[in-house]
């Protein structure tokens, strides 16, 4: 399905980042990572094998995000398929939350996915497609999540703006929002295994669906996008959230 094609994917260390990573690879495309952990990049990379390119790069720096974009077409070419999948989730209560906390998150979850994609573009190929990784947040008021809810919406935004003003090279741009999903960014410092079990069980029992989803999940619907087969979806969401959002 993806045979010849090029992707980079932000975040794609862990999580649901990795899991596109290894759906895309899969169906058939050669795909390069990025994020900051240089170890967990390795890990990463020899997992994923074949010509993975692996990369470090801040989404907070633009100069991070111009080498990154450069490394991935001196590898490649061109890139044809973008997963701007880097992001944080923490939640920020307006009564506690202090401007840095607001400042991090905002960085990373809209300054950084604005200029991936501006950092991408001059080496993405015409007719392109540019996957968003949004939340089903960002179609709810969810106490205590006013900020990491306000920056999953902006990027939900961008996915309309963009595909309007990329139409001319034919660049598609769609968000997948995934709900509470069984990643390594719900673990906490010093969780022990029996906690962490605890935590899903809880977080799973308020999903309609009953439980929390899993990377492969969303990595499905990134790879749909990805393909020619979404060819005429423009500027919209696949919510992949359990019926949270919904039910």
């Amino acid at each position: 399905m993806l045979t010849g094609k090029t992707a980079l994917i932000t975040g794609g260390s862990s999580g649901i980042g990795l899991a596109a990573a290894r759906r895309l690879i899969a169906d058939g495309a050669r795909v390069a990572i990025s994020g900051t952990d240089e170890a967990k990049l390795d890990m990463a990379r020899r997992e994923l094998g074949g010509e993975t390119v692996a990369i470090r790069a801040d989404v907070r720096s633009l100069t991070d995000l111009k080498a990154m974009a450069k490394q991935a077409a001196d590898a490649f070419g061109t890139i044809d398929i973008l997963f701007a999948n880097a992001g944080v989730a923490y939640g920020t209560p307006i009564a506690t939350t202090e401007e840095e906390a607001f400042d991090r998150l905002m960085d990373i979850n809209v300054k950084g996915v604005f200029f991936t994609v501006q950092s991408v573009l001059p080496v993405m190929a015409d007719g392109g497609s540019i996957i968003l990784n949004t939340s089903w947040l960002n179609k709810v008021g969810t106490p205590g999540r006013a900020a990491l809810s306000a920056s999953k919406a902006a990027v939900r935004s961008f996915a309309r703006t963009l595909s309007a003003e990329l139409t001319e090279r034919k660049i598609r741009v769609n968000c997948v929002s995934p709900g509470p999903t069984d990643t390594p960014i719900h673990h906490s410092a010093g969780q022990t295994a029996d906690d962490y079990k605890a935590y899903t069980e809880r977080v799973g029992a308020r999903v309609p669906a009953g439980r929390m989803g899993r990377p492969e999940e969303i990595a499905a619907a990134v790879a749909f996008l990805a393909s020619d087969q979404s060819s005429f979806m423009l500027g919209t969401e696949i919510l992949l959230d359990g019926g949270l959002a919904e039910l």
